[in-house]
């Protein structure tokens, strides 16, 4: 089911399977755009709820979209906002129309609906857009799962209706049914016969745990057509992608890399470690001597063992640009597996992850 691939849109092509590094407010946090770049990231993702809360969609558009905004010329795809609809439950009111919920910033009141969705993510310049679903909470009764699956699949259709299409850039549906089989079928039939650039599997990386989610995958993708991309939303850990690759996955994103490197955690090819643990503290070597970074190229464990315990904005900044780096290492290492044949091997380079 693992493939290879390559998307090209209006601000770049972009080689699948694909990591895509969160800037959720414009911004991957702790990294310039140049920074984020080195690593080999070719898209990152931003978000419309957060976007259009501040500084709003019409003063990105203002200021010229985006990509000008937040100076990164490549691809971005924003999250239309449906895992927030989910996560806000005690600030919203859902409808058929949309959802009515409270700024969490001001507690100023929104509506958002899928063509307001989808106007917003016009405006930002959204190179990849999300149609606008309901993120299906877990734990979920298979009749609740059916109930926000169906809205899903009426609010993808009014997506569908709203976007505006441009050369170059697309609108992805968004699969949901949580881990029901003949839920996912029906929405993916029902996404397939609408008709979008690219597929996307939601629902999933919620609480159900690695097991449940590969069993979801593996009756959810044979149902995406497989001459589009398919996007895992909010995956993951190295051996999540890994698998979800194998399962037909095309794309990934997770604030995992940034935010554990905010907190003292590395991602490596032996596994993960937390830097701020004693051992570290006289250790001069690099966290992973694999790692061409320049985190690992210029610094010892000791020495970020010392920021974060001396709580130094550097520490989180150079493990943030390593983990950064180590994920799109693990992509080019994915991709050039699946052009060998040797996926199966990969546990080889990274053992860490097997």
């Amino acid at each position: 089911m693992a493939r290879r691939g390559r998307l090209q849109t209006a601000h770049g092509p972009v080689e699948t399977p694909a990591f895509m590094p969160v800037g959720t407010a414009a911004t991957v946090k702790a990294m310039t755009p140049d920074a984020v770049r080195t690593t080999g990231a070719e898209v990152v993702l931003g978000n419309t709820y957060h976007l259009m809360l501040r500084p709003s969609a019409e003063r990105v558009a203002a200021l010229g979209g985006l990509h000008k905004f937040m100076n990164w010329p490549g691809p971005i795809l924003t999250d239309s906002g449906g895992y927030q609809v989910m996560s806000l439950a005690q600030r919203r009111t859902l409808t058929e129309d949309g959802v009515t919920f409270r700024s969490h910033i001001d507690g100023a009141e929104y509506h958002l609906t899928p063509e307001r969705s989808m106007e917003i993510q016009h405006l930002l310049d959204a190179t990849i857009t999300m149609a606008l679903d309901e993120c299906t909470k877990w734990p979920v009764e298979k009749d609740a799962a059916a109930e926000s699956m169906h809205l899903s699949m009426r609010w993808a259709a009014r997506s569908k209706v709203g976007f505006q299409e441009r050369d170059g850039y697309a609108l992805f549906g968004i699969s949901q049914g949580s881990v029901f089989e003949d839920l996912r079928e029906e929405s993916c039939a029902a996404l397939t016969e609408i008709g979008f650039d690219g597929y996307a599997v939601g629902g999933l990386a919620v609480g159900e745990g690695q097991t449940e989610m590969f069993r979801a995958l593996d009756f959810t993708t044979p149902h995406l057509p497989a001459d589009r991309p398919r996007y895992l939303m909010g995956v993951g850990r190295p051996g999540d992608i890994v698998g979800a690759v194998a399962r037909g996955i095309d794309m990934f994103d997770c604030v995992l890399p940034t935010r554990s490197g905010r907190t003292g955690k590395a991602f490596t090819r032996a596994g993960e470690l937390n830097i701020r643990n004693a051992k570290h503290a006289d250790a001069d070597i690099p966290i992973d001597d694999a790692c061409a970074c320049p985190t690992c190229q210029q610094f010892s464990r000791a020495y970020l063992n010392h920021l974060f315990k001396a709580e130094e904005i550097l520490g989180p900044v150079l493990l943030t640009w390593h983990n950064l780096h180590y994920y799109q290492d693990l992509m080019r290492d994915i991709r050039a597996a699946i052009e060998a044949g040797t996926l199966e091997q990969l546990a080889d380079l990274h053992p860490g992850i097997a």
